[in-house]
């Protein structure tokens, strides 16, 4: 676990370039906070880092929202409508191949994760953002190891 604390809206952009920098192919990454933490334009930043050149925005009443590069698959899911739903939601392939998926409010679709993942939790301080990173398997640990480095750096 990790915690970083973001000034302002650069960096913001900056931890999204560097998680961006060190993705490969492959990404489950979960979003959580408060609303108006800054998840959705935390995820505008990792997007365009990415090499996404749609416009990205909530997909809060359509659920999810696909882009695609040459590259890669990018998956945006927000879960929020989602909470105390007990249906099969279908994502198993979004999670479980190649792709790149970033979920907001994923704590309403726990059950229906992979355990191996990167979280990244969004709280007000104040005038600031605290961001909690955790990661789950040895391929996230990984990953959060290289964010922070290239973060300090």
């Amino acid at each position: 676990m990790t915690k970083i604390i973001l000034k302002n809206m650069e960096d913001t952009e900056k931890l999204a370039r560097i998680l961006a920098k060190e993705t490969d192919e492959k990404l489950l990454l979960t979003l959580s906070g408060d609303l108006a933490t800054g998840k959705t334009t935390f995820t505008k930043y990792f997007a365009k880092h990415l090499g996404i050149k749609d416009t990205v925005n909530s997909p809060t009443f359509n659920i999810l929202k696909e882009y695609t590069t040459d590259k890669i698959n990018f998956y945006h899911i927000d879960a929020y409508r989602l909470e105390n739903s007990e249906e099969d939601l279908g994502f198993e392939e979004i999670f479980y191949e190649n792709n790149i998926c970033v979920i907001e409010w994923a704590e309403f679709i726990e059950d229906f994760l992979p355990r191996e993942r990167l979280s990244i939790k969004i709280q007000f301080n104040n005038d600031l953002r605290e961001v909690t990173i955790f990661s789950k398997g040895e391929y996230y640990e990984k990953l959060e190891r290289n964010l922070i480095e290239q973060w300090l750096a």
